[in-house]
């Protein structure tokens, strides 16, 4: 717990440290999209098929990719795409992953950190938009914990998910469980944005970013 408490307050730190009054930052561009996703591919062959085509359609756009830096599952697929476009990738990962030999060699910036809490910093730090695609465990915590941190107003950089094959229906059903049973408050479920095409995903992301405000 102590540790959690200490991360959350170096996050918030971090997020406005460089502004006057301490007021939430607003970014004003997407330069640079972290993407959370899965180190499989899944079963359903359109997982791999709409990654690739999100990976191309980012270089295309000069949208750089912040990464967890794998080279296998979707994480290698997408990391792949967009570097064979000529588009930029940059990669964040612990040493401990290093050392498993997960690290993607091909990167544009690779940046090796100290733990996962170091990563997930680090890789907000350098992203104006968070988009989450099917995966796991650590799809969901990361993406969950990019949530948390603008209900607890440490960032307004918007976070989406790109449902396809409904992939999320059943998260998004929760999550309007818990506005149900009174866990959420109503006006957080406009924090996550939700689309199931590469293009409009990108586009309701970047008119996001470039607004910077939302209501809290």
């Amino acid at each position: 717990m102590g540790e959690c408490v200490f991360f959350l307050a170096r996050a918030a730190r971090m997020a406005v440290s460089r502004l006057p009054n301490r007021k939430r930052p607003k970014p004003t561009m997407l330069k640079n999209l972290c993407v959370f996703c899965g180190s499989r591919v899944g079963a359903n062959p359109l997982y791999a098929e709409q990654t690739r085509r999100l990976g191309a359609t980012l270089a295309r756009r000069g949208i750089g990719l912040v990464y967890g830096t794998g080279h296998i599952g979707l994480m290698g697929v997408l990391a792949d795409a967009v570097l064979e476009q000529g588009g930029e990738a940059i990669g964040v990962i612990p040493q401990a992953l290093v050392d498993r030999e997960l690290a993607h060699q091909g990167l544009t910036q690779l940046h090796v950190v100290t733990s996962m809490h170091e990563r997930k910093a680090l890789m907000a730090a350098r992203a104006d938009a968070f988009l989450a695609l099917p995966g796991g465990y650590g799809t969901a915590d990361e993406t969950f914990e990019m949530l948390t941190w603008a209900q607890l107003k440490l960032h307004a950089k918007p976070v989406g998910v790109l449902n396809l094959a409904g992939f999320f229906d059943p998260l998004l059903a929760w999550i309007d469980r818990c506005i149900a049973e009174d866990f959420l408050k109503p006006r957080y479920r406009q924090f996550l944005l939700v689309e199931n095409d590469v293009e409009r995903m990108l586009d309701v992301l970047t008119k996001a970013a470039s607004v910077g405000e939302r209501s809290l």
